[in-house]
């Protein structure tokens, strides 16, 4: 094996396929990158428990072959190496790789012993713009959970009909669900499943210039494609949680905020809630305003006032300010709306825009 690919080019394929190289694993096979020269084309592969990922590279191929390297081991190579041409020939258990006056020569893996890349049926798929996707799971992904008693719970709920996405996620404090309208030319009816949280994240913050990706499903896989990514992760079998009995039909208490001023009053008055989470909110119908406050034992307590648009009647309720602030995060700024049942009802929290947002969230006993 011998081909000679730039270090640009390089680097890219490394920050791709680096997200399935297996941190830890009994299997020190699954900690290299498999590359494969052929036909003025690098291909290189990861592999762990959960996901496979596949991606090619221009390269000029002088001798065709197969090697795994360790893949913590390559990429630090790479990032320090200059912007020029990066040269590997291999035979046998060695590789060496030459750039410049540099030269490492690395004891490399049986090829034989690397999985291979899972072949797929694809039975429906589904080709959406990556952008609005990213920002549709950048809102949602760390509202799944953590509990793997509940693995379900730990995936987000995609649907995709009649040129709308909907992507839910829920740790049974919170529900967040948002939507958005886009064209969906190669969709046949619905196309639905629950995908990893993280996946789901990583796969979309993955560097390309593509606007479109294509999801594939099959019924154990999921398979992301774009431009040269193939990216296939298991996929979340069961019934997700009939989410929409939790939406009520109607509520007592609206009230409008500014998302930044909220978020700024949030994180000053949590200050003092070192042991306790809870922040109480007060909100006053009559004058238009909602106090927030925290109290500690040990260090204390703190209030804020801010100006809001109060609809319907005073109301108080406290929730978990960590939640609170990962909602606001997520909508990002301008206003939001909190509608209110009851002290011991959920809040909704709704923003509206190109991607509509709701969160839902269980309050804290007062």
């Amino acid at each position: 094996m011998r081909f000679t690919i730039s270090q640009s080019s390089l680097a890219g394929a490394l920050a791709v396929v680096g997200k399935g190289i297996a941190s830890s694993s009994t299997l020190p096979i699954l900690s290299g990158v498999y590359m494969r020269a052929d036909n003025g084309t690098i291909e290189f592969q990861t592999a762990n428990l959960t996901v496979s990922i596949r991606y090619r590279a221009a390269a000029n191929v002088e001798e065709p072959g197969e090697t795994v390297v360790s893949g913590r081991i390559l990429t630090s190579i790479v990032k320090n190496l200059p912007d020029a041409a990066v040269t590997f020939e291999g035979s046998g258990r060695m590789v060496d790789i030459s750039c410049g006056p540099s030269s490492f020569h690395l004891n490399a893996l049986n090829p034989a012993d690397f999985p291979d890349f899972p072949e797929v049926s694809l039975e429906t798929s589904v080709e959406l713009p990556r952008e609005v996707l990213q920002k549709m799971v950048d809102k949602v992904y760390r509202v799944t959970s953590r509990d793997t008693s509940r693995p379900i719970l730990s995936g987000v709920f995609m649907t995709v009909s009649d040129n709308t996405i909907r992507l839910v996620a829920t740790d049974s404090y919170r529900l967040a669900v948002c939507d958005t309208n886009v064209e969906t030319s190669s969709l046949q009816g619905t196309f639905e499943m629950i995908v990893l949280g993280s996946t789901f994240h990583d796969v979309l913050s993955l560097p390309s210039d593509d606007k479109r990706i294509l999801i594939s499903a099959t019924e154990s896989q999921v398979v992301f494609q774009f431009g040269n990514v193939t990216y296939v992760s298991r996929r979340i079998e069961g019934n997700y949680p009939n989410y929409r009995q939790l939406l009520p039909n109607e509520h007592l208490t609206s009230v409008v905020l500014d998302v930044d001023t909220l978020a700024s009053a949030l994180k000053r008055v949590s200050v003092v809630a070192v042991t306790n989470p809870t922040v109480r909110l007060d909100v006053d119908a009559e004058s238009n305003a909602i106090t927030i406050s925290s109290v500690s034992s040990d260090q204390g307590d703190a209030s804020e006032t801010i100006d809001a648009e109060v609809t319907g009647e005073t109301l108080t309720i406290a929730f978990n300010y960590h939640y609170v602030l990962d909602c606001l995060s997520a909508v990002g700024g301008g206003q939001v709306s909190l509608e209110l049942q009851s002290a011991t009802q959920p809040g909704i929290f709704k923003s509206y825009g190109t991607i509509s947002y709701l969160y839902l969230l269980m309050p804290v006993n007062i």
